[in-house]
């Protein structure tokens, strides 16, 4: 297991929020220790989310505490009871990230003193608040996340696994079984990846110009995001017909081969591109409209044979140089989006990405 930063937060946010607890004299500091562990957030915009709904649940858990408290004897089944409450009222509310806090506030102010019954529930209520508010600070100033880094290198990453394994396809140098538990352990890497992105899209910029620099970045992920999957889905289309696409003509073959090779050599030229290490070639795109063209009027030849056109042959041929189509459009695209911001921001026209290893 790695140690993130997340895990160091969590840390820091604990003893910060036992020492101004004791330095303010609260009786139970431990209380704004708890407190901190679950306001603890991997971005800043997901913690003042997160710090709105955690106030609000203690608030609730102590209403509903200080109500039970003074109406009812305490007892375990009163606490039960509350608990029940203050769920119900959450999901009402919609806070159902907060219910844990929530509910950690109520049984502490349950538990307090019966004698000074208000001022505890006060005084362990500002304990628990005090353990929230540090958590945001230190999620506020301390290591912020850079969570392009990491997008950008999973994503580098990815790409290079699911281009390894066409290649193995398309030479039917792979086993059928193994193959499918690969693409699986693909699959759960891309879902990382669109979390990646999404904790990208959810860090904030603080000056005008970073902000639009920023949002165009953000353009340029989401559609290399989307690049990256429709090479997924060139992956499961040809392992998935890959007995059928073994049976097709050499002629045909040859062509699907060497498509496949331009549009993952251009991906990967997309991806250097972006970091400014390559520039684009607008003779290759010429090529690749020939070989288009070649392909296409092959498979209208091949779709003259009865024998071909009698069985599902030339259905799932059709079906894989669409997803050839529309990889091809997701890469023009990014190829404009790419080209745009570098113009753009000629002063950042070479992004700058920290080496790191994919975890």
């Amino acid at each position: 297991m790695k140690l993130g930063a997340r895990i160091f937060k969590t840390g820091i946010a604990i003893i910060l929020a036992l020492y101004i607890a004791k330095f303010i004299g609260m009786p139970s500091p431990v209380f704004a220790g708890i407190a901190a562990i679950f306001a603890i957030k991997p971005t800043i915009y997901r913690s003042y989310l997160s710090i709105l709904e955690q106030v609000q649940g203690n608030i609730i858990g102590a209403i509903v505490a200080v109500a039970f408290g003074l109406v009812f004897e305490n007892n375990y089944i009163i606490v039960g009871l509350a608990a029940l409450i203050t769920i119900i009222i959450m999901l009402k509310l919609k806070l159902e990230n907060s219910i844990s806090l929530g509910l950690v506030t109520m049984i502490v102010i349950l538990e307090s003193p019966g004698e000074h019954f208000l001022q505890f529930a006060w005084i362990r209520f500002s304990t628990i608040l005090i353990g929230i508010l540090s958590a945001f600070v230190v999620n506020l100033i301390f290591l912020p996340p850079k969570y392009e880094t990491k997008l950008y290198h999973r994503m580098s990453h990815l790409t290079e696994d699911i281009f390894k394994l066409i290649r193995l396809i398309s030479m039917h140098a792979s086993e059928h079984h193994l193959m499918k538990k690969e693409i699986e352990k693909i699959r759960e890497r891309l879902v990382k990846v669109n979390l990646f992105y999404t904790l990208f899209n959810e860090e904030r910029s603080y000056f005008k110009k970073s902000t639009i620099e920023k949002k165009r970045k953000t353009v340029i992920y989401r559609q290399m995001v989307s690049a990256l999957q429709d090479s997924f889905d060139i992956l499961k289309l040809l392992h998935r017909y890959e007995h059928e696409l073994k049976l097709l003509p050499e002629t045909i073959q040859i062509q699907i081969q060497e498509r496949l090779d331009f549009l993952m050599n251009e991906h990967q030229k997309l991806l250097f591109q972006f970091l400014g290490k390559v520039s684009h070639n607008d003779l290759e795109e010429k090529k690749f409209e020939e070989q288009q063209e070649e392909l296409l009027e092959l498979f209208l030849d091949e779709l003259k044979d009865k024998a071909f056109r009698s069985d599902q042959q030339s259905y799932h041929l059709m079906r894989f140089l669409s997803a050839m189509v529309d990889y091809h459009k997701q890469l023009t695209h990014l190829s404009i989006l790419i080209e745009s911001f570098q113009n753009y921001h000629k002063d950042a026209n070479e992004v700058s990405i920290e080496e790191e290893s994919e975890e």
